[in-house]
């Protein structure tokens, strides 16, 4: 059952480098385990800019990141010593836990190849039980990543469970994050079995029902059974959800069950307590305010 819709609000991470900031929605939380989406570009910078827009080493706790590319190129680094290039279709998938810092650089000649960089990161909140455990980062590369699709319809499952397929991404939660391409006039059947989720349209159209969703907008659904149709131009869609694991507090970059963790988190990054990449550790994000 379609129970919202939402409209992404944009943002300027500075240098020409723009996202669109889907969840957390003031009316909308998390979907399933997912407490976070950015869209970023795409976007090509000049060379002289590349510098700027890097994300310098920063902290999270009590989530896991998920970085997934359409185009370009970045750079991981974080604190437990790992460098590791992503590019379009690999997944980057770093659980914070009771700690981690990373960057985000911009220094590979295909940052901005294939029409300009254009990512796609979510954040998913851990179990209560898992918000402490020992950060970890592991890259699947796309080939390990499960692909079907037919009658007009691609998709690349890069989480969880769906349509019959696992793929060995490590996760602490029942979930599930695909890549779906759709020819105009093509119906995607949603995956069963998750209790939430929703479809992103990066381009193109889709529509449910009465209700069409355009780029940049999040279709949200609860229970099994619903579909969407692709629009004239067809559509590239986001597709991901799963079990909700309750309110979660946000502050920054960092996510918790509780109030009190936040407040020891930032206490810990403003004091330096927290490891910076040993590459990359020259410079960092300060707290905000």
């Amino acid at each position: 059952m379609l129970d919202m819709l939402i409209t992404a609000r944009h943002g300027d991470l500075g240098h020409g480098l723009t996202v669109r900031r889907v969840l957390p929605f003031a009316q909308r939380r998390h979907v399933g385990p997912f407490v976070f989406f950015d869209h970023a570009g795409p976007v090509t910078l000049t060379p002289e800019h590349v510098r700027s827009a890097d994300v310098r080493p920063h902290p999270h706790i009590g989530l896991s990141t998920v970085s997934y590319l359409l185009s370009g190129q970045i750079t991981h680094r974080d604190s437990l010593g790992v460098r590791q290039d992503i590019r379009p279709g690999d997944v980057n998938w770093m659980t914070a836990g009771r700690g981690i810092s990373h960057s985000e650089r911009f220094t590979h000649p295909d940052s901005f190849a294939g029409g300009g960089l254009e990512l796609m990161q979510f954040w998913v909140a851990l179990p209560e039980a898992d918000e402490e455990c020992e950060p970890a980062f592991t890259h699947y590369p796309k080939t390990l990543m499960p692909e079907g699709g037919e009658n007009g319809i691609w998709w690349r499952l890069f989480a969880g469970s769906a349509y019959g397929h696992t793929t060995p991404v490590r996760t602490h939660s029942p979930l599930f994050a695909l890549h779906a391409t759709l020819s105009s006039g093509a119906t995607l059947d949603l995956p069963t079995g998750h209790a939430e989720q929703a479809v992103y349209v990066a381009r193109g159209s889709v529509r449910h029902a009465n209700q069409s969703a355009e780029p940049g907008q999040l279709l949200v659904f609860t229970g099994d059974g619903d579909a969407v149709t692709a629009g004239e131009a067809g559509a590239t869609l986001m597709v991901f959800g799963g079990q909700s694991l309750g309110e979660r507090h946000i502050f920054w970059n960092f996510v918790s069950s509780r109030k009190e963790r936040i407040e020891q988190a930032k206490d810990d990054w403003q004091a330096g307590h927290f490891a910076l990449p040993p590459d990359d550790k020259a410079e960092w994000i300060p707290l905000p305010g």
